[in-house]
């Protein structure tokens, strides 16, 4: 039995590993993301979202670092920073609602700033 610990920990390494299909093993077509970008509902809609993520993300002088992650029941939550080459996330944060072995809700807030 997977643990609300391992999925978190999957969908980081998946999102660090710009895996779109590990990712998407942590989603079902009940999931939702709201975000600053807007809500994402289902498989399809998140996947998009990853994508567009991932092609900002995919540079070697793209870096993201995790400051705090915990577990606590049924939600997970994380606060972090990053960089790529358009833009500078200055503070962010996702929490996640954790119910199962799937992320059923998920939030992101962020602070971030175009680079000029």
């Amino acid at each position: 039995m997977t643990t609300r610990e391992d999925t978190l920990e999957h969908h980081l390494e998946a999102f660090g590993n710009q895996d779109l299909e590990a990712v998407m093993e942590d989603y079902t077509d009940e999931s939702t993301i709201v975000t600053t970008m807007g809500t994402f509902r289902g498989l399809e809609e998140i996947e998009g979202l990853f994508a567009d993520l991932f092609d900002e993300f995919d540079d070697p002088d793209a870096s993201i670092t995790i400051d705090e992650q915990l577990v606590e029941d049924e939600f997970g939550y994380i606060v972090w920073t990053a960089e790529t080459p358009e833009n500078v996330y200055e503070f962010a944060t996702d929490t996640f609602h954790i119910p199962e072995e799937t992320i059923s809700f998920q939030t992101f807030a962020g602070k971030i700033s175009p680079k000029e």
